[in-house]
C-alpha cells in the first residue's frame, strides 16, 4: 500500500509539474496580448531613459504590441524599481534602470521596500557607458590635478543623481584618492544634475557618457577625465582619471532589462532573444556607440551573476565610503 501511494503521488507531482510547464509556454505563445511598460526609474534625458526610447519602437515592432515608457523617478531609482518588483509577474512591466544604482541600493538604505535579487529578474543587460567627469567652463581647471588642486582653495559643489548613487561613490573615491574637497549636491536624475552644471549652478558632475557627450560636444560642459581603464576613440585626447593619479579607477552605468521575478521563464527567454537582437542591430549598435555607449548582451543566467558580483563590490565600497541612508 505504502508503495502504491508513493509512486501514486510521485505521478501526481510529475503531472503537476507537467501541467505548470505546460500553462508557462501556453502563456509565453500568447504573449503578447495586450501594450508593454518599459518603466524607468529616473527623470527623463538620462541614459536609461535614452536606451529605452531608442529600442521602444523596434520592440514594438517585433512584438507586435504598444511598447510605453514610463519615468518614475525617486529614491535614487528605487520608487520606480519597487513598483516594478511589486507587478504582476506576466511580461507586462519591463524595468529598464542603472544596474550598478540598484545593486548599490541594498547597502545604501536601511530600510528598501523591496529586495533587488529577489524581487527582480533581469532579462538581458543592453549597454555600458563609462563616466565623464566634467565641469562648467568657467571652473579654470584643465585635469584632474587641477580639479583637486581648485577645489582645496574653496567650495566647489558637485553635482550627483542621488546619495548613494554610482556617479556618487565614484566622486567620493576620487575625492578619497586625491584628497579634493567637494560639497555633494544631490538630484533626482542625470538629467538634472547635468542641467545644473550647464547653468554654472553646480561646478562639477560625474554622469554616464551617454547622457554627458552631447553637452561636451556643444562646449556647454568641459570633460577633464573618463572612468574607464582605456581612452575611448571618441574623446582620444581625454585621459582616464586611472592616467591622472587615481590607480585602478574605473566605474560606469550599466543599463539593463528586469522584471518581476514569478515572471514565466518562456516569456523571459522570448524578451531575451528580441532585446538581444535589438540592441545588436546595426543601426541601434550605431547609435548607441555614436553617444559613447558599448553594447552589452548577457542571458538571464549570465545577468544573475553579473548582478550579484556588483552587489557584493559596492557593498565594500559603502562601507569605505560610509555612506548610508534611512
Amino acid at each position: 500500500m505504502k508503495y502504491t501511494t508513493r509512486r501514486f503521488l510521485q505521478s501526481t507531482a510529475a503531472l503537476g509539474l507537467l501541467a505548470a510547464a505546460g500553462w508557462a509556454s501556453a502563456q509565453a505563445d500568447a504573449w503578447p496580448s495586450k501594450p508593454i511598460r518599459i518603466v524607468v526609474p529616473y527623470t527623463p534625458g538620462g541614459s536609461s531613459d535614452i536606451i529605452a526610447r531608442i529600442i521602444s519602437q523596434p520592440l514594438q515592432e517585433a512584438l507586435k504590441q504598444t511598447v510605453m515608457v514610463e519615468n518614475k523617478p525617486g529614491a535614487n531609482g528605487n520608487t520606480g524599481s519597487d513598483m516594478v518588483a511589486k507587478a504582476p509577474a506576466d511580461g507586462y512591466t519591463l524595468l529598464l534602470c542603472d544596474v550598478g544604482a540598484l545593486s548599490i541600493s541594498p547597502s545604501v538604505y536601511t530600510k528598501l521596500p523591496f529586495n533587488p535579487s529577489k524581487d527582480l529578474k533581469g532579462v538581458t543587460m543592453l549597454a555600458y557607458s563609462p563616466h565623464l567627469l566634467v565641469v562648467h567652463p568657467s571652473v579654470k581647471a584643465n585635469n584632474l590635478k587641477e580639479l583637486v588642486a581648485q577645489s582645496k582653495a574653496g567650495q566647489m559643489d558637485f553635482a550627483i543623481t542621488a546619495i548613494g548613487s554610482a556617479p556618487h561613490l565614484a566622486g567620493v573615491a576620487v575625492e578619497k584618492a586625491t584628497q579634493a574637497k567637494w560639497q555633494y549636491i544631490p538630484y533626482k536624475g542625470g538629467s538634472q544634475a547635468l542641467s545644473d552644471t550647464v547653468a554654472g549652478q553646480t561646478q562639477v558632475v560625474m554622469n554616464g557618457m551617454l547622457a554627458t557627450l552631447p553637452f561636451v560636444q556643444s562646449g556647454k560642459l568641459k570633460v577633464l577625465g573618463v572612468s574607464k581603464a582605456t581612452r575611448v576613440p571618441l574623446l582620444p585626447d581625454v585621459p582616464t582619471i586611472a592616467e591622472q593619479g587615481v590607480k585602478g579607477f574605473e566605474s560606469g552605468t550599466w543599463q539593463g532589462i528586469l522584471v518581476p521575478a514569478g515572471t514565466p521563464q518562456p516569456v523571459v527567454d522570448k524578451l531575451n532573444a528580441e532585446l538581444t537582437r535589438i540592441i545588436r542591430s546595426p543601426e541601434v549598435r550605431s547609435r548607441l556607440t555614436a553617444q559613447g555607449a558599448e553594447v552589452y548582451t548577457m542571458t538571464p543566467a549570465e545577468f544573475g551573476s553579473f548582478f550579484e558580483r556588483e552587489r557584493k563590490h559596492w557593498a565594500t565600497v559603502v562601507a569605505q565610503g560610509n555612506v548610508k541612508l534611512d
